[in-house]
């Protein structure tokens, strides 16, 4: 559902009806007499749904974390503020870029429109600037020749399942975050798709080497053995950019609380 266009479609029609009543009707009533139902449930609305599309289309948006790609960064039923304008203002609806001011940087988390399903949001960290050469080999991250910086931790119990993964510390760029292995999984990449600069990876039994294109962004879960990222469906576009997440504003696995609600989490982010 492109729930940006349905909210341009309701600014436009409860602007009319605004318009319509200012311009003429609102003059021809006398000041004692109600509103007429269109007029209440119409123009009224409009200041409203104008402000929730300014605000969603060019500032903050919400979503809800529907998986555990990006486990243990954020967990299923986090639900998170994207920044909208943190990568450029773009056009609500056909996602122009009409204003430039900062790229994406390696390590960001960022939400963007899923290169096989457009209609879908995703959310990956990025790994691959435009240029680098990423390699996920043995289960070992390397950037331009550099392997990625890492940290053992204590092992990471998933709740939900009950069984353990490998936790690390890992640096990125400038940022520093928590990324988990399963010693159990296979280092090659299955599922693999037929995706656009396919002829820039390279794959064999100990992973994927890929050379990233020019305007796109290689993406990949912190979650590793539980994501399937740019390693199996190739790069993200600079079109397909929605923002960056920045901040876990609730939690909530459940509509019943306290029980699956954990308010501790809120603004955790790291």
């Amino acid at each position: 559902m492109n729930f940006a266009l349905i909210l341009l479609v309701l600014v436009v029609l409860t602007g009319i009806l605004y318009a319509v009543d200012i311009l003429k009707f609102r003059k021809l009533r006398a000041a004692n007499d109600k509103q007429p139902l269109w007029v209440e449930w119409g123009a009224d609305f409009f200041p409203v749904i104008l402000i929730v599309f300014v605000l969603r289309s060019f500032l903050f948006e919400p979503f809800k974390i529907p998986s555990g790609s990006m486990i243990p960064t954020l967990l299923v039923g986090d639900f998170i503020l994207v920044n909208k304008f943190a990568y450029g203002i773009r056009l609500p609806v056909i996602n122009t870029k009409i204003i430039d001011i900062n790229e994406p940087q390696r390590g960001d988390v960022m939400v963007f429109r899923y290169p096989e399903d457009p209609s879908l949001d995703y959310i990956k960290r990025v790994v691959g600037l435009p240029g680098d050469t990423v390699a996920y080999q043995n289960k070992k991250l390397s950037i331009n020749g550099n392997p990625v910086k890492t940290e053992q931790l204590a092992d990471f119990l998933h709740t939900e399942r009950l069984y353990y993964s490998e936790q690390y510390s890992e640096k990125l760029g400038d940022v520093e975050h928590r990324m988990l292995n399963d010693a159990d999984a296979p280092a090659f990449i299955p599922g693999v798709s037929a995706f656009p600069h396919r002829e820039n990876c390279t794959y064999n039994a100990s992973g994927v080497i890929c050379k990233v294109p020019a305007g796109h962004y290689f993406m990949m879960g912190d979650n590793r053995d539980n994501s399937r990222d740019s390693r199996a469906w190739g790069f993200v576009p600079e079109e397909n950019i929605v923002g960056k997440a920045f901040f876990v504003w609730l939690h909530m696995e459940s509509l019943i609380p306290p029980r699956d609600w954990d308010f501790s989490r809120i603004g955790s982010f790291k």
